[in-house]
């Protein structure tokens, strides 16, 4: 039988329970973290920690990523041409949505971490 993962688990990670998915599941969250997040013994040790972590950094990452988007246009009127205000407030959207795709992986992520186990929806 192969295990069931939702729409938006991460590529590269195992499905819950396959051999190594844990590996590959840590790769992943740190991926998703800060590189100084991998001299922590504990991140290391414990992905369930490691998950919240990155849950915290990633959350971080997207209310960044808001507050620069709605910044963007006050903050560069006057210092840049308008096409150049469009194409950063552009890259702040883009942003923002690879980080609700991160958010989402990382949260499912979490939850297999903690035993949380996917079935089909019928």
């Amino acid at each position: 039988m192969t295990a069931f993962t939702p729409a938006g688990w991460p590529d590269g990670v195992r499905p819950p329970g396959a051999p190594d998915w844990e590996a590959t599941a840590t790769a992943f969250l740190f991926d998703c973290c800060p590189a100084d997040f991998r001299a922590y013994a504990v991140l290391r040790r414990h992905p369930p920690v490691l998950a919240r972590f990155a849950v915290h950094f990633v959350a971080g990452q997207a209310r960044a990523a808001q507050e620069g988007l709605a910044a963007v246009r006050t903050s560069l009127q006057g210092l840049v041409a308008v096409e150049v205000v469009e194409s950063a407030a552009e890259a702040w959207l883009e942003q923002s949505a690879r980080l609700a795709r991160t958010t989402r992986a990382v949260n499912l992520v979490e939850e297999a971490l903690r035993g949380q186990v996917f079935r089909p929806r019928l």
